[in-house]
């Protein structure tokens, strides 16, 4: 009989989240995710700093820049599909932020640059380039993680497509690491992507053979293998996490015109009328605390993954619930659930309400506040242990500020003189719109991620101001 332990105290979470050793992940369970080879999302307590060291090396301020650019370019092209489409209305804003989202870490993590391919536009059915047989991959994730990609090739039509796009991709990786160690041992400077990290920690993997050694404390870098199964992870988090994030984002401000207003006031006054061009990301980014708000309060209500589950380890642990001790024999699964703490109303005044100025400290008057004024807004800083979207402790996501940056800049460029609306059917009033949107973001699932899972049964416009 197995038991089954859940938790929405932020004390007893922080207990959980930092004793690492103690409450380990659930590795046996994690190994489906290891498509492509072992990952930091399926490492054991020993061998996860080792992938974390290699993991959070190309996340790092350098490259914040080139995803401020490349999210600008991205939000551009889209915004303008957007204005450009019928007055049918975008055909699918969900698949429309997954394209921007792919082709955004293609650029910056790969230095594989597209342009934009909006879902107003004719379909290229095309596996063989590596962000289409990428995107297919992620289309079909469950079945590729439990069906191996051989046996989908035997099966006629679409599956047998599938499993040629899980192959394909696995081809992009090998030339991908061939090209970047090829580069780096003829002492070019490499891509400057997250390739050149792995090629480096490549170099470093070893183990000493010498007898008697601690083999496993003399393990440095990481494996091909690894580094294929790092890929993925990075390509499916990275990806499917911000462009989630961004399609719920899209549907609510749709239905909130006064926040996109509220947005728009402060992009206006960080931009100061620039052309988009003479955008800088280390002038802007700071300035706009409104739409990190925004992001924010969007995953405060739909965490892209709602429960970090844990297993009690190394024998008998203790935790102080309240006034309550538990003993947790060892086996015993833990559930540390974020949404529910992330809503709990001790800590979350109308925590079921979408409200992203509950974010701004300091805040500027509603009626026409003054540059000055929103400049000296304040983020607020929420205690660790009650919102923690990117995971908490030692075993956060190294991603977190590049999901922040991409996310800050499309929404910058769209709000900066757009406005998104629900297209509303013959009759309908302002009232029905609104409770068809929230019947829409109350229909999730959770294919991985949490996800709208029906986003087009609701229309959205796109007009510029």
């Amino acid at each position: 009989m197995a038991i089954d332990l859940h938790f929405a105290d932020p004390d007893t979470i922080h207990n959980i989240v930092t004793r690492r050793g103690d409450f380990q992940r659930p590795s046996r369970e994690l190994k489906i995710l290891e498509l492509y080879g072992p990952c930091i999302s399926t490492a054991n307590w020993d061998d996860w700093p080792r992938h974390r060291k290699v993991m959070a090396t190309p996340f790092n301020e350098s490259i914040m820049k080139f995803v401020w650019e490349e999210s600008v370019r991205q939000a551009k092209s889209m915004v303008h599909s957007w204005t450009g489409a019928s007055a049918a209305g975008i055909p699918s804003y969900q698949k429309d932020t997954r394209t921007l989202s792919l082709d955004v870490l293609a650029a910056a993590g790969f230095r594989k640059s597209y342009n934009f391919h909006g879902s107003s536009e004719p379909m290229v059915d095309d596996i063989g380039s590596y962000r289409d047989s990428l995107q297919l991959v992620l289309d079909n994730i469950i079945l590729l993680l439990l069906v191996p990609f051989r046996i989908l090739c035997m099966v006629p039509g679409r599956w047998a497509r599938i499993g040629n796009a899980g192959i394909s991709f696995k081809k992009h990786m090998v030339k991908m690491l061939d090209d970047e160690t090829t580069a780096l041992n003829q002492g070019k400077s490499g891509s400057g992507g997250i390739m050149s990290s792995f090629v480096r920690a490549a170099d470093m993997h070893h183990v000493d053979s010498t007898a008697g050694s601690d083999l496993r404390a003399a393990k440095k870098g990481l494996s091909v293998d690894e580094i294929f199964g790092n890929l993925f992870v990075i390509n499916f988090a990275g990806h499917d996490t911000i462009a989630n994030t961004l399609a719920f984002g899209m549907l609510l401000l749709a239905a909130h015109p006064k926040v996109q207003d509220w947005l728009g006031a402060e992009i206006a006054a960080a931009t100061k009328g620039q052309p988009v061009e003479a955008w800088d990301y280390k002038d802007l980014f700071p300035q706009l605390k409104r739409c990190r708000a925004v992001i924010y309060e969007i995953l405060r209500l739909y965490p892209p993954v709602p429960a970090l589950p844990s297993i009690a380890s190394n024998g008998t642990q203790t935790l102080h619930v309240g006034d309550q001790t538990l003993r947790i024999p060892e086996g015993a699964n833990l559930t540390v659930n974020l949404r529910a703490m992330q809503m709990h109303p001790q800590y979350w005044a109308d925590g079921i309400e979408w409200r992203p100025s509950r974010w701004i400290l300091n805040a500027a008057p509603a009626d026409s506040p003054s540059a000055d004024q929103m400049a000296e807004e304040r983020l607020l800083v929420p205690g660790k242990q009650i919102f923690f979207p990117w995971g908490e402790g030692p075993q956060s996501c190294p991603g977190k500020k590049f999901a922040e940056v991409e996310a800050v800049a499309v929404m910058a460029y769209l709000f900066e003189a757009h406005r998104l609306s629900v297209k509303k059917r013959p009759g309908e009033t302002d009232g029905a719109v609104r409770r068809r949107v929230d019947d829409c973001l109350n229909d999730v699932d959770l294919e991985m991620l949490v996800r709208l899972r029906d986003a087009d049964r609701v229309t959205l416009l796109c007009t510029k101001i």
